[in-house]
């Protein structure tokens, strides 16, 4: 006996796999499941009982020629034939081993072999039909997609966000239907005739009972929203993969081909030797040495059953191959290698949904057949709309009010600053803050604004670093008279949102990104024009000259600020327009001169020039006609003198020359006699001029990291001096006058060559031992006295 159970491994597939299997797979296997039963029913027949019985034939040897076994027909017949023998009563002299000898002779030499094995043959070609309908499960080429894909499906069947995500669109779908409606109402009140007040009013109200209640939205705790999101990686990576290929789809129609050639090939042969399956079969060996007969009439037992069985089996067949004749049809009349969602984003109002292709869009098509409603869930996760939702979902959760407030700093400016960097998006929760100030986004990806935004009624700044954002109109006029600061830094400037430029209450506009090679040149900027207010404009990029759109704020820009990063500013007459500019900066310009359009300048107050080439700064007597210049920084350049007519600049407060080449300073620098700062710190000085004594009003002096050996006595007749910096330098000793600089809270003297310290910094009132940096042996070497002082409170 065969159990079927044995042949279960043949068509053994997951469970999963089921939702790729159509109705006529499924058809097709239960109707091999029949043929399979018929298979196995002949063979254990065949196996556990008689297979024929034969008896000897009494007709002489002359009418061995004649069949043997005419006279065991029906009466009928044999008449018809000649007549009928009588040879009943006869015995055979034959032994149990002789039958069995004849019996097993004559079924192997007489009895036909579509007869012989038929049941063999109805199992072999059943296994050949189950192996070529589940050979694509199994096929290491196919079978790794396909479990892949419905692992992939069934956790976006299952997963909570779908349902969220469907239900979202319902409850929009909702407010959609009820808006219609309301409308609808509304003009058919406005039809022929005046209604009455009452009636209007009735009218309006009317719509809002009819609104059903969206769907209540299934909340997603923070597990299930990294499953989900998982799951839109997933999806992504198995599109790319699935869809380069059509090797599923490929495999199903070769099988399916397959099995219809087989369907028609068993067909023809059984319809054809069907007929040779008889109840009585002549058998003629040559046994007359052994047995005494050599003819003899054998009864095939199985006969009649297995003429019912190859009916029902032939019958089996013809559904089966018309299924697969249905299979062809279905794979060729219409493209299975294009899957499009349009009814999906119909339904959904998911307008982002992508059409699918090859082997991607087959295993759809083949969903479809057993669920539609899997396709639907399914295209959830390949809609991006969806995956910002959900992404903006997980930010909410990660980053609630609480978190967000415990960011919250003061800036330089006073302000309370929220400051969020390299999130994948911003969180709607950050429009719960009310008391944010300024807003600063860096590294964040696709930002666009909500209708939550309007909630920061107390935001002046916003910083856009490398975070592309999008602004509604409406918000565009929330923000229009309330923002005063916004920073942009991109890659190109090309890329800032056109409607920072709409911002007319803004006073200042901070734009940092390059300009691409063919406009560096022409330095093209959006027009200012509708910035009345603007006051600060700094500029960080690489353009040839300062941007044409400058001057359309040249009436009421008070500072500009222009950072090359090294590339050569060439053209600066524009600035003669800025009649108004009262800071100036001009950084990393490449700049080998100062550039004489500064000097129309008339009402400059600052001027910064560091980072470029300077050489020679002869034209500092221009800067004469700058009357109200008070800072000048000529800072890291490669300055090697001063000129002597710097002293002209009486007017100058802040005077910076550090990291430059001086090696000596003019004697005329005395007569800046309104300096209050002097910064000439890594240079290459060894001496000072006894004329810096002149300078009454110095308050700061930074000689630090010089040649110094030794300082003028007349140095420290500038009583109001605050801070002295001389560390680094060669001093071997340092002047008991400077006990006269009563004012003085800071001296660095670190790094020199000094043996002590005189006592006499016990008389400068101001000095404490914070502000004095010195080395500690030094120190110790102070009158107790002294260190008292300098450690009182």
């Amino acid at each position: 006996m065969i159990p079927v159970a044995e042949f279960k491994q043949f068509t053994e597939q997951q469970p999963a796999f089921k939702v790729l299997k159509p109705w006529w797979d499924v058809l097709a296997e239960y109707l091999t499941v029949a043929m399979l039963m018929i298979g196995v029913f002949g063979c254990t027949l065949q196996v556990t009982q008689d297979k024929i019985i034969c008896l000897p034939s009494h007709e002489l040897r002359e009418n061995l020629s004649e069949a043997p076994c005419q006279q065991l027909l029906p009466r009928g017949v044999s008449e018809e034939m000649g007549g009928l023998r009588e040879v009943s009563g006869l015995k055979n002299n034959l032994d149990l081993q002789q039958y069995s000898f004849i019996n097993q002779l004559c079924y192997e030499t007489a009895l036909h072999w579509y007869a012989k094995y038929f049941p063999y043959l109805v199992v072999i070609h059943t296994l050949m039909f189950m192996v070529c309908t589940s050979f694509w499960f199994k096929f290491p080429g196919t079978s790794s997609k396909i479990e892949h894909f419905t692992s992939i499906l069934g956790k976006c069947f299952d997963s909570p966000w779908t349902t969220r995500a469907l239900s979202e669109v319902s409850g929009e779908n909702h407010k959609g239907a009820a808006a219609g409606r309301a409308t609808a109402t509304m003009e058919a009140s406005a039809g022929p005739g005046k209604a009455s007040e009452g009636e209007k009013e009735k009218v309006l109200v009317e719509p809002e009972k009819v609104v059903t209640e969206p769907p209540a939205l299934t909340l997603l705790d923070k597990k299930e929203g990294e499953q989900a999101k998982a799951l839109f990686e997933k999806v992504k990576k198995f599109r790319m993969h699935v869809e380069e290929g059509d090797i599923l789809y490929t495999m199903y129609i070769r099988q399916t081909v397959l099995k219809v050639c087989k369907f028609f090939a068993i067909l023809v042969y059984n319809l054809v030797y069907v007929e040779n399956i008889s109840f009585l079969v002549a058998c003629r060996v040559e046994t007359s040495e052994v047995t005494g007969y050599a003819s003899f009439c054998c009864n095939h037992t199985k006969a009649h059953l297995f003429s019912k069985l190859a009916f029902c089996y032939i019958s089996f067949v013809c559904v089966y191959g018309l299924t697969c004749l249905y299979t062809l049809y279905w794979l060729f009349h219409r493209p299975l290698k294009e899957y499009s969602f349009r009814s999906v984003r119909e339904e959904t109002g998911m307008g982002d949904i992508p059409d699918v292709k090859n082997d991607f869009a087959f295993m759809l098509h083949l969903i479809d057949q057993y669920d539609s409603l899997y396709s639907k869930r399914f295209a959830v996760f390949l809609s991006e709309v969806s995956e910002s939702r959900l992404k903006q979902l997980n930010l909410n959760h990660e980053w609630t009010p609480e978190k967000l407030r415990q960011k919250l700093q003061r800036n330089a400016r006073g302000q309370l600053e929220l400051t969020l960097c390299m999130l994948p998006g911003l969180p709607d929760t950050v429009f719960e803050l009310s008391e944010v100030e300024a807003l600063r986004l860096e590294a964040i990806c696709d930002i666009t604004f909500p209708p939550g935004l309007s909630q920061l009624v107390n935001l002046q700044e916003l910083s856009l670093l490398h975070s592309p954002a999008r602004l509604p109109f409406s918000l565009q006029i929330f923000l229009r008279d309330r923002l005063k600061v916004i920073r942009v830094k991109c890659e190109e400037l090309r890329e800032v949102p056109l409607w920072v430029f709409g911002l007319r209450g803004l006073e200042e506009l901070h734009l940092e990104g390059l300009f691409p090679p063919e406009l560096a040149r022409a330095a093209t900027l959006e027009s200012l024009r509708e910035l009345k207010q603007l006051k600060v404009l700094s500029l960080r990029s690489n353009a040839s000259k300062v941007p044409a759109s400058v001057t359309d704020v040249a009436g009421h820009l008070q500072r500009l600020s222009l950072h090359n990063d090294g590339a050569r500013l060439l053209a600066l007459n524009s600035l003669k327009k800025l009649a108004a500019l009262r800071e100036l900066e001009l950084v990393a310009c490449g700049l080998e001169r100062i550039p004489h359009a500064i000097f129309s300048l008339g009402a400059l107050q600052e001027l910064d020039l560091k980072d470029n080439h300077l050489r020679s700064i002869e034209e500092i007597l221009s800067f004469q006609h700058c009357r109200k210049l008070v800072t000048l920084r000529l800072w890291h350049n490669q300055i090697a003198y001063v000129p002597e007519h710097v002293r002209k600049l009486r007017g100058l407060e802040q005077l910076y020359l550090s990291h430059n080449k001086l090696e000596t300073l003019p004697s005329q620098l005395g007569m800046c006699s309104g300096l209050r700062l002097l910064d000439i710190s890594h240079n290459g000085l060894r001496s000072l001029p006894p004329e810096l004594g002149l300078l009454q009003n110095l308050q700061h002096l930074a000689l630090s990291y010089n040649a110094l050996e030794a300082l003028p006595d007349e140095l420290f007749f500038c009583r109001k001096l605050r801070t002295l910096l001389l560390g680094y330098n060669h001093l071997s000793q340092l002047s008991p006058q400077v006990g006269a600089l009563r004012a003085l809270s800071r001296l660095e003297l670190k790094g020199n060559r000094l043996e002590a310290l005189p006592e006499e910094l016990g008389n400068c009132a101001g000095l404490k031992k914070a502000g004095l940096l010195v080395e500690d042996t030094l120190y110790e070497g102070l009158p107790a006295e002294v260190r008292e002082k300098l450690e009182e409170e």
